[in-house]
């Protein structure tokens, strides 16, 4: 029996489109939320570094200040694509009353924070500390709020897609489950049991 199979998951080919959601079983917004999240948790961290490292390793100090603000800056650009899809995968597939809209929401809402506490800590940061040799405290503060937020929110939906099964498209009883040797493309019926 094969052990390993690519095409079927990596294919675009018989999915449908849903616009800014992506396409059936490949969603836009799940992968799209990584870049951020791993931003401001390695951005966070760089701060804290600079701040402590800088009057023992002043060219160190300096080196993660910029890592951190290079690094925030990449993840808040990314952060307005996974808004832009996280609001399409709320208007499009979540009602109003539901456990699982208030969870959507509470997931908006963090993550909303978390964008404009980071929007101010670049703007504080490339504005008024172009030329700073380490991380002043005050950004320190907002870089871990930021790392800490983006956790919560990360859980948060987390918890829509693992507790709620919220825009998974399960297999159910799918002949990928099935022994079989044949792979099972998007959009095509099960191969006969016989071949």
């Amino acid at each position: 029996m094969r052990h390993f199979t690519f095409r079927p998951a990596l294919t675009m080919s018989g999915r449908k489109y849903k616009g800014l959601r992506g396409w059936a079983g490949k969603p836009f917004h799940p992968p799209l939320t990584d870049v951020p999240i791993t931003a401001y948790l390695f951005a966070g961290v760089f701060d804290l570094l600079s701040a402590i490292l800088h009057s023992s390793h002043p060219a160190v100090g300096r080196q993660l200040f910029l890592a951190a603000s290079w690094t925030l800056l990449g993840g808040g650009g990314v952060s307005l694509l996974t808004a832009l899809t996280g609001w399409a995968d709320w208007h499009r597939s979540s009602e109003p009353g539901t456990q699982a809209r208030r969870t959507i929401n509470a997931h908006a809402i963090t993550m909303i924070v978390v964008t404009l506490i980071v929007v101010v800590d670049i703007i504080t940061r490339f504005a008024g500390y172009p030329d700073r040799n380490s991380t002043p405290i005050g950004l320190v503060v907002l870089s871990a709020l930021a790392a800490i937020l983006v956790s919560i929110g990360a859980t948060l939906g987390g918890s829509l897609v693992y507790d709620y099964g919220f825009n998974v498209e399960t297999a159910g009883d799918h002949p990928v489950w099935h022994k079989n040797e044949a792979d099972v493309m998007p959009g095509q019926k099960a191969p006969s049991a016989g071949g």
